[in-house]
């Protein structure tokens, strides 16, 4: 069952919420994962926490650290998600760098996330030649789904390799910056949104980075076929991780 390809095809502006496993308490994953299901979410992403985020801002590194803290590892994370397709149908993600995953042996990842009924997998620090030569045919072979970032500063010829090499969607990175180093959306980033759409990828794109509120998931949705919450979505976990303030929280985003 593709069931990212299934939550496109079911509707357009797809909100996908990502918070860090093990965050705010270590038992609070699935958790989560149940209250934004339950709240409308259309897919989510957790972040595997890792001692080195460098894609990560302020606000996700003190969650990751915490994490950490907390006693959150891969192995604790794929013990917690065990159940997970017992209550959970929306498509799942993970996303976190690749040196833990290599630690716990790129096949038995593969293998443990196919069991789970993971989706897919974003590692910003793999390089898209690396996957193709070394890690693409055990992730196609496990049926997980390999998910890559753009930046305003990734070259015309990488977008359409990308693209080429994408089944699942493209993440739209909306500016060169770390993760929840500004929110709302520029005019320069609406140009770069808009070169991008100009292009008719063949891929699905959804915008992350810098969205926060319903202004700027309405505003990104305008221009890609969903957007991705982090940072605003781990503050509020922060101030208040009930299932009533998660709701809340996804009802201003969604309106």
């Amino acid at each position: 069952m593709d069931r990212i390809k299934q939550a496109f095809a079911a509707k357009n502006d797809l909100l996908n919420i990502y918070f860090t496993g093990g965050y705010p308490n270590l038992n609070s994953t699935m958790e989560v994962i149940s209250c934004l299901q339950d709240s409308g979410v259309d897919m989510i992403e957790i972040g595997m926490p890792y001692s080195d985020p460098v894609a990560d801002g302020k606000t996700i590194q003190e969650s990751s650290s915490i994490a950490l803290n907390n006693g959150m590892s891969v192995d604790v994370l794929f013990d917690q998600l065990q159940n997970l397709r017992e209550t959970i149908s929306i498509p799942v993600i993970l996303m976190g760098y690749l040196n833990p995953v290599l630690q716990y042996g790129l096949e038995s990842f593969c293998a443990k996330a196919k069991e789970i009924g993971i989706d897919g997998l974003i590692i910003p620090d793999l390089p898209l030649t690396e996957y193709l030569d070394d890690y693409q045919e055990a992730f196609r072979r496990f049926g997980i789904k390999m998910i890559f970032l753009i930046t305003p500063q990734t070259s015309l010829e990488r977008i359409k390799k990308i693209d080429e090499n994408t089944d699942a969607f493209i993440y739209v990175v909306s500016s060169a910056s770390i993760t929840g180093a500004k929110s709302g959306i520029s005019e320069s980033q609406l140009s770069y949104f808009d070169r991008l759409k100009s292009m008719n990828l063949k891929s699905k794109t959804m915008i992350g980075f810098g969205i926060s509120d319903n202004s700027s998931f309405e505003k990104a949705c305008e221009y890609a076929d969903g957007a991705i919450i982090g940072s605003a979505f781990i503050s509020q976990l922060k101030a208040d991780s009930s299932k009533e303030a998660i709701e809340n929280f996804i009802n201003t985003i969604k309106k």
